[in-house]
């Protein structure tokens, strides 16, 4: 009798914002578990990169489409190979923070981005996959939320309200797909040590002191948990989990050494 490690090698994953950060890293743990991946991103370079790398452990497939482009991601689902149709694992890493304004001086481009890719992607790509699942009555949905859908900070008013969507979203899946046998997990991380400061700082040298001065969470640590929960027995579901450095006591208390 096959353990829980042995099924899940045997599945395909749908992972989204895979050319860096949380994405890649989930990308590279699966890989040395055999898991079959569907790497999916905007950056084309990234993506062969990456595939190169992976490909000498487990079989990979990538997509390059924006996740908030609807016709985009129909397409990019629609046309995956045979052998990797059958989607098992989907995880929504997919997302960005644009812009760190108080709600009468923010930018709605930034706006306008942020629901894009955090609410209106993660709805366009589970749109997507979810009916295979349903059909299958089978499959595991791991959303990455943030620790910002779980308490809203000064100046993160619409980055926050994105995740606090993602939370809400990811609950009402549980609740309908609750009779079909599929598992919505929630993984909600505070500061990762990613790319993401350098998306919402523009590139300003602000970015670069986020991390500075205490131990933030790397990707590695976030994809060993989202492995965790993947592959627990089929009567457990890790439905929601936040976790942070330990520096890190909310969202705007950082033990920082000067």
């Amino acid at each position: 009798m096959m353990d829980t490690k042995e099924r899940v090698a045997q599945k395909t994953a749908f992972i989204t914002g895979a050319t860096s950060g949380i994405g890649r890293a989930t990308a590279h743990e699966f890989a040395m578990q055999g898991i079959k991946l569907v790497l999916c991103g905007r950056r084309q370079e990234r993506l062969e990169t990456i595939q190169n790398a992976l490909e000498k452990l487990t079989e990979v497939h990538i997509l390059n489409f924006d996740v908030g482009d609807k016709e985009a991601v129909n397409a990019a689902v629609a046309s995956l190979p045979v052998g990797f149709r059958d989607i098992d694992i989907l995880v929504n890493n997919a997302g960005n923070a644009h812009g760190l304004d108080p709600i009468h001086t923010g930018n709605t481009d930034d706006w306008d981005a942020m629901m894009d890719s955090n609410v209106k992607g993660l709805l366009y790509v589970s749109k997507a996959i979810i009916p295979q699942m349903v059909q299958r009555r089978s499959g595991h949905i791991v959303n990455i939320g943030s620790s910002a859908g779980k308490e809203v900070y000064p100046k993160g008013n619409v980055y926050c309200a994105s995740k606090h969507a993602v939370l809400a979203i990811t609950e009402g899946m549980r609740i309908d797909l609750n009779p079909y046998g599929i598992k919505v997990t929630s993984i909600n991380p505070g500061l990762v040590e990613t790319e993401f400061s350098q998306v919402r700082f523009k590139g300003s040298e602000q970015a670069d002191s986020v991390y500075k001065g205490y131990k933030a969470l790397q990707p590695e640590d976030v994809a060993e948990i989202i492995y965790f929960a993947i592959t627990r027995p089929m009567h457990v579901n890790v439905a929601d989990l936040l976790v942070f450095p330990t520096a890190q006591a909310n969202s705007v208390t950082v033990k920082k050494e000067l």
